[in-house]
């Protein structure tokens, strides 16, 4: 009779406890109402984002890679939590900043820039890192091959057609015949770059001269030591140049010295044009490949590094008046985008 009696109140009890379900013991087939949202892991994930220093190509490409990451399931603040750092310029707090976030057992590091990935792949052999804004990554030693990283390392590159890129100067000044560089010396990428200018101008009917400097003071007095010595900047992918592009564009326009550029941010912020990749895209490039890596879908060792495959050209009318630069209407009709500022 007990045992009667202590069932009917396990039943009821039972009944009370989970009026949500369709029976004791059975789940709710009640269905989730984001069913068109990918699925993210149920575990919250943290992500480490360092930044060599903030302008804006490196900006977007931040930017893009947080907002396909939440195209992804991983939503900031709920399925992923970021930490976001930016080195200011130095190698040091680079360092010190990956350090950081291998203390605090991130899942996953995301390096802007080169030298930011050198610093995260020197401190941590275990945590994934996906870097995005890096030239070479094989002269950065930051992976074995583009096909086949071999790491904990992988990404995608913003190595630029430096060629074409060149090539415009041709266009927008035809009589021109030596362009100035002026680079950072302790990037690699931007060495690279350099070195791929230099193997492409000859064909090109131009000649490079170089400037290296060592700190973003020193770009003001580059450029003004080669006026009356080159015909035309070129501002590669620098970090530190592009960063301090306002010094560049200064003298160019007082002198009326025409600038191109490595990459499309650096022409909305004054310089007359460039063939270049959407960096705001790259990141969100770099995002699918990172939520691969989070889902356990992909290892880094096994992830090619990957590039953007359609490169635009923009041209800034304002910027060619301002440095006395006529732009041919044939360039005008192929422009992608014309920024009129």
């Amino acid at each position: 009779m007990r045992k009667q009696k202590w069932n009917a109140l396990q039943s009821f009890f039972c009944a009370f406890a989970l009026l949500s379900v369709t029976a004791c013991g059975q789940q709710s087939s009640t269905a989730p109402d984001n069913q068109n949202t990918p699925a993210a892991s149920s575990k919250q994930v943290k992500v480490g984002i360092v930044q060599i220093v903030e302008h804006p190509a490196l900006d977007a490409a931040r930017e893009g890679f947080i907002a396909q990451m939440a195209k992804n399931g991983y939503e900031k603040d709920k399925q992923v939590v970021y930490d976001v750092q930016s080195a200011q310029g130095e190698m040091n707090t680079a360092i010190q900043i990956a350090q950081k976030f291998q203390g605090d057992k991130v899942d996953l590091i995301l390096a802007i820039a080169t030298p930011t990935a050198q610093a995260a792949a020197q401190t941590t052999k275990e945590i994934p890192i996906v870097f995005t804004a890096v030239t070479d990554p094989v002269a950065a030693g930051l992976v074995k091959s583009m096909e086949k990283p071999e790491g904990n390392v992988t990404g995608t590159t913003d190595m630029n057609p430096v060629e074409e890129q060149l090539a415009l100067v041709k266009e927008l000044k035809p009589e021109a015949k030596t362009v100035g560089i002026i680079y950072n010396s302790g990037e690699v990428n931007s060495k690279v770059q350099v070195d791929a200018a230099k193997a492409v101008a000859d064909k090109l009917g131009l000649t490079i001269q170089e400037a290296a400097i060592t700190s973003p003071t020193e770009v003001k007095q580059a450029a003004e030591s080669m006026v009356g010595k080159v015909d035309a900047f070129y501002v590669p992918t620098d970090n530190m140049v592009v960063s301090s592009i306002s010094a560049v564009l200064a003298v160019a326009e007082a002198q009326k010295i025409p600038v191109v550029a490595g990459e499309e941010n650096s022409v909305k912020s004054g310089a007359i044009a460039t063939y270049g990749i959407d960096y705001g895209k790259l990141g969100e490039q770099t995002a699918d490949m990172a939520v691969k890596i989070l889902k356990g879908e992909a290892k880094p060792a096994d992830m090619a590094v990957e590039k953007q495959a359609e490169m635009k050209l923009v041209i800034n009318k304002k910027a060619a008046e301002k440095m006395g630069v006529t732009i041919p209407q044939a360039m005008l009709d192929r422009a992608a985008e014309v920024v009129e500022q």
